[in-house]
């Protein structure tokens, strides 16, 4: 799998309710680390945590710190948003997003 390196901040999402905002900046070889604020934290915050984690896994990310402001996103959601602010802080074009 190809590592990524974040090279700068990487921001995506709202504050906005059922949504997440998620800043990702350099980390160097201190691996992933997750700051998390989040209204539902009590009940969800280590699922959040989770899909945070393994979408940054699955994506080659493996130094990252993670500002997480969460306000009751559902994880296909905090996946997207994740992968947004990868794609942001890479300078990688996450997806092929052309049409073939």
């Amino acid at each position: 799998m190809k590592q990524l390196t974040i090279q700068s901040t990487g921001i995506a999402g709202t504050l906005e309710s059922s949504d997440i905002s998620i800043t990702i900046e350099q980390n160097e070889d201190k691996g992933i680390e997750i700051q998390l604020k989040s209204t539902v934290e009590n009940l969800f915050g280590e699922q959040i945590k989770k899909v945070i984690r393994e979408t940054l896994e699955d994506m080659g990310v493996n130094d990252a710190l993670v500002r997480a402001n969460d306000k009751g996103a559902l994880d296909c959601t905090i996946q997207a948003r994740v992968t947004s602010a990868v794609s942001r802080a890479t300078q990688t074009p996450c997806y092929p997003w052309e049409v073939k």
